[in-house]
């Protein structure tokens, strides 16, 4: 194997040493160590979408969301997230979004997150609030009656899931 490939190997390597210890940092609520590895691994190998996504997701839980959205936006545009990751990811741009106060990007971002994935119920409840927060009410209360009506265990909402169904289409329907 020549040199240059024995490099990229044991850089690829060291990334992921480096990466597995920070997640772990982090799920341990040892977000600020786990940041001081994630920047300039991400500096270090900046279209590493994994890379990426694991440096938002830990400036999002620190509260820090302004910084976490480069992170969000080079996850998501580079290849090589599993497909959870992903969904992650469009999940945390479109909440970092929102918390921002980009509203208007919050929806599109969201939109398109749950046309990926339709059966999402998390990114469909954010894309509810957004909805919201751009005064569209009646359209964030229909996806959250139709999550309610088609995810819900608790027995009084199951007797009525048919016509919590049936108003998550026209809230303003009246006979």
């Amino acid at each position: 194997m020549p040199a240059a490939a024995d490099a990229v190997t044991v850089a690829e390597d060291e990334c992921g040493r480096i990466l597995a210890e920070a997640v772990r940092l982090r799920e341990n609520g040892n977000r600020e160590e786990a940041r001081g590895l994630l920047v300039p691994l991400s500096e270090r190998f900046p279209d590493d979408a994994e890379v990426a996504y694991q440096t938002a997701w830990v400036h999002d839980t620190l509260g820090l969301e302004a910084e976490a959205l480069p992170y969000y936006l080079r996850a998501i545009q580079r290849p090589g997230l599993s497909d959870d990751d992903r969904r992650g990811a469009l999940l945390g741009l479109g909440s970092t979004y929102r918390v921002l106060g980009r509203y208007e990007e919050a929806v599109a971002s969201l939109r398109d997150a749950s046309a990926e994935y339709p059966d999402d119920g998390a990114l469909k409840t954010f894309l509810a609030m957004a909805l919201y927060n751009t005064d569209q009410p009646h359209e964030a209360m229909g996806i959250l009656l139709h999550l309610l009506a088609t995810t819900s265990q608790d027995p009084g909402i199951t007797a009525y899931s048919p016509a919590i169904e049936h108003y998550s289409k026209d809230l303003d329907e009246t006979v």
